[in-house]
């Protein structure tokens, strides 16, 4: 019997909202123990933990799909958890196994499954995994303790009344160091983010761009999403680099350009001067997909590229076929989807 939950879909925006069950595991002596669930959203710990101080912690983001028969579906769980897994040794926090996380990714929806949206409504439930350095310390060297833990929230779809191209300012901020944490999804990196953002939207743009940090002459991400041009002659291209957040999402759309649609692929330099090669952008990621870039101003000049009121085609289509793929629609590869039983 599925429980029932008093929530309007259609209303849902990105906030929190406490849902009935999340997952914690702790780390101590060397080990993780199994982990429960628990219904308290509440942590207590110690005021020297490390997370607190040194930002020694991680996320990631992922989320479950109600299909048109009702089943529930979980998109590449694997990929978070390898890239978790990378972020935690990046910062020298114990990894989580790939089976852990996925094991508690499916105990935390299979509990909340009454809040998995409807299918059609385009909203879905995201999960929130996170490891924080906890326990007792002063000193800057890794946590003697950690959790591991994992929420979830019904979240509305990102764009409320179809896709709209939004216009982009190269930011003169560095996201991340050259060598630095920038391949991690680190706290760190977002907490840095957050003025560019906000001197990007007082100018009247969605966010910013941020360019390589050694040259800065490279486009690397988009905000908190990566970036892909659509070039003239029909390649998805996007950017390479070692400071790029790996984002799952950028690569099934480039399998998806390369198996489903035929097109050639390119992971390599973008340069800022060369804006002109493409005909179509986007910024990509969990929470949109794809946000369809309609301009970027770089240097006092907006360049723009399909258009700044509607989705380019190829846009339109690498959308629609990995959101099929989500929801059940479209026939996804091998091993993308788990089933939530």
């Amino acid at each position: 019997m599925t429980k029932a939950v008093d929530i309007d879909w259609s209303k849902l925006g990105f906030n929190y909202i406490k849902t009935d069950y999340r997952y914690i595991s702790v780390w101590k002596s060397g080990s993780w123990d199994d982990g429960k669930l628990t219904e308290d959203n509440t942590l207590t710990i110690s005021e020297g933990s490390a997370a607190l101080h040194y930002g020694q912690q991680c996320f990631e983001g992922l989320k479950a799909y109600r299909t048109k028969d009702g089943k529930i579906q979980l998109f590449r769980p694997d990929q978070n958890a390898k890239r978790m897994k990378s972020s935690c040794r990046r910062l020298l926090m114990p990894e989580i196994p790939e089976e852990k996380f996925i094991g508690a990714c499916v105990q935390v929806v299979r509990a909340n499954a009454h809040y998995v949206p409807p299918y059609g409504t385009g909203a879905t439930l995201y999960l929130r995994p996170y490891v924080i350095g906890v326990g007792d310390n002063i000193g800057v060297k890794p946590a003697p303790e950690y959790i591991f833990g994992v929420f979830c929230i019904p979240v509305g779809p990102y764009f409320k009344g179809g896709m709209t191209p939004v216009n982009f300012i190269v930011s003169e901020y560095d996201r991340a160091a050259p060598y630095g944490t920038g391949a991690a999804k680190v706290g760190g990196n977002y907490a840095a983010s957050l003025m560019p953002h906000e001197v990007a939207v007082k100018k009247g743009f969605a966010d910013c761009i941020y360019l390589d940090p050694l040259t800065h002459r490279k486009i690397e991400e988009v905000g908190a999403a990566n970036f892909f041009g659509i070039t003239k002659n029909n390649k998805f291209v996007t950017p390479k680099s070692e400071s790029i957040l790996p984002s799952i999402t950028k690569y099934s759309l480039m399998h998806v350009a390369k198996e489903y649609m035929g097109m050639e692929v390119e992971e390599r330099d973008v340069l800022i001067d060369k804006l002109d090669e493409f005909a179509e952008a986007g910024a990509c990621g969990t929470a949109a997909v794809i946000t369809p870039i309609g301009g970027i101003e770089y240097n006092g000049k907006l360049h723009v590229f399909h258009s700044e009121k509607e989705v380019g085609p190829v846009t339109k289509k690498l959308y629609d076929i990995l959101c099929g793929i989500q929801f059940g629609d479209v026939k996804a590869p091998e091993g993308w989807i788990v089933e939530v039983k």
